[in-house]
């Protein structure tokens, strides 16, 4: 058994790797690196699923980082139980054949549940009074505070939101030596999204990137040598590449308009409610599943969706089974936007009826995804004192609301979601070991494969599911 770090380096790209990225570029020079042709939806539950298990999110169901639960009447994003995974991941496989392999999960996502023999995932604390205390939740339940005594607390607000930085990906490596020393993984799964930040808030071709690239480099640089001083074998990926954008697209405001949405106003503010509308969009990047009650009106909101500016295409039941997406859980229809475009969440018609958490973080009551959240708000005069006024409301144990993040989308210069045709602009696989040609790209599922044979020196047992 080769002991392995599966690190993944959310949104490098070969086309990224180059004079900022010294040591990625040597490191790669050394092996093998090859493109992995990006899937539908590039989304990074979706994507993690598919290396984890080899299968396509028709048969692991991760349709998205989120998805209408239609049992429960609700849209939820960004849940963390291993259990909504289905089929076998990689560690299981590996434990059928040999009951003593060992897998530990450091921030990669659905973490809880699961099967892995340690773990460290965000959890904070959320108190009665509105307060939100950054944590963590990890197995066994004392590396916790061991964690957290020596390396202090997880520093969640740099790990989403406007204050975003190195420190929780810088944060992640250091858990993951820490849980390397103690443990001795067979495999460890290693999550550094800093590059995800600003390739978003600013986009790939913003001068700024330089210095997120030479960040993230230095933090390979000491990261992948020192696995490899201990024996580890270090294969590098990545989820997608993430490409200029300049359009938000709100497909709800156009459901509305059109009468297939229905909300409910509470105290002047306006919520959707999935369950009583004929017709909802859940947006996550570039992408967007479409629920639709009624089957008479699948093709008048097709017709009327496809009409839309910066729509690029609607899949319906035959689109999704060529794209490994006939699950339950997708939706009727799915939108996919065109490479200049990204869909937001806004269901409202009146800025002034914004539910109350449109201008905060709030991943989990938002019906969509956000990216929006990565920014402050340009109509605030003072941002930063507006921020120490809702902090010192917070020391004081005030009820308070961190509203500094706007709610048009306006800014957003990056995203991500759809399949692209220039292999160097997505997603990679790399290692010392890796084989075949520089130029011919892995397929999704087939990154399971390459890290079961880096683990064994084995190929990937057939019925593998």
């Amino acid at each position: 058994m080769k002991r392995t770090a599966l690190v993944n380096v959310v949104g490098i790209t070969r086309e990224l790797i180059g004079s900022h990225t010294p040591f990625l570029r040597s490191w790669i020079n050394s092996g093998g690196c090859r493109p992995v042709r990006s899937m539908l939806p590039a989304v990074t539950c979706s994507v993690q699923a598919t290396y984890l298990t080899g299968l396509e999110p028709s048969r692991h169901g991760i349709v998205g980082n989120g998805w209408y639960f239609r049992d429960m009447d609700e849209i939820k994003f960004w849940r963390q139980s291993n259990r909504l995974v289905q089929g076998e991941k990689i560690w299981e496989r590996a434990k059928k054949e040999n009951p003593d392999f060992t897998c530990a999960n450091l921030f990669w996502w659905y973490n809880m549940n699961t099967t892995v023999d340690w773990l460290v995932t965000p959890r904070p604390i959320y108190r009665a009074d509105g307060v939100k205390i950054p944590d963590i939740l990890t197995e066994p339940a004392d590396l916790r505070n061991q964690l957290q005594n020596e390396l202090g607390r997880f520093p969640l607000f740099k790990f989403w939101g406007p204050a975003t930085d190195i420190s929780s990906s810088d944060w992640i490596a250091k858990s993951a030596k820490k849980v390397e020393e103690l443990y001795s993984p067979d495999l460890s799964l290693v999550y550094l999204p800093h590059l995800d930040y600003n390739l978003q808030r600013i986009g790939p071709d913003n001068p700024a990137i330089a210095t997120d690239l030479q960040e993230i480099d230095d933090l390979c640089r000491d990261l992948f040598t020192w696995y490899e001083e201990r024996g580890v074998g270090v294969i590098l990926v990545s989820e997608y590449g993430i490409t200029p954008v300049h359009q938000p697209v709100s497909l709800n405001q156009t459901l509305r308009r059109n009468g297939y949405i229905t909300v409910r106003e509470e105290l002047g503010q306006e919520i959707l409610i999935p369950g009583s509308s004929r017709a909802f969009a859940v947006a996550d990047h570039q992408i967007a599943h479409i629920y639709i009650r009624n089957q008479s009106d699948i093709i008048p909101v097709r017709d009327l969706l496809e009409k839309i500016p910066g729509v690029e295409t609607i899949l319906d039941e035959e689109g999704k089974r060529a794209h490994g997406l006939d699950h339950p859980r997708s939706g009727e229809l799915i939108a996919i936007s065109d490479s200049d475009s990204w869909f937001t969440y806004y269901y409202w018609l009146d800025d002034s009826k914004a539910p109350d958490f449109a201008p905060t973080v709030d991943i989990h009551n938002k019906p969509g995804y956000d990216p929006a959240e990565l920014l402050l708000d340009p109509n605030i005069t003072f941002p930063t004192l507006k921020a120490g006024v809702r902090l010192l409301q917070k020391k004081l144990g005030f009820r308070y609301k961190m509203d500094l993040v706007p709610i048009d989308g306006n800014q957003v210069r990056g995203s991500h979601g759809r399949v692209l045709e220039n292999l160097d602009k997505g997603p990679l696989i790399a290692s010392r070991l890796l084989g075949g040609e520089a130029s011919v790209p892995v397929e999704p599922g087939d990154v399971c494969s390459i890290v079961w044979s880096h683990l064994t020196g084995k190929s990937l047992p057939t019925g593998h599911d």
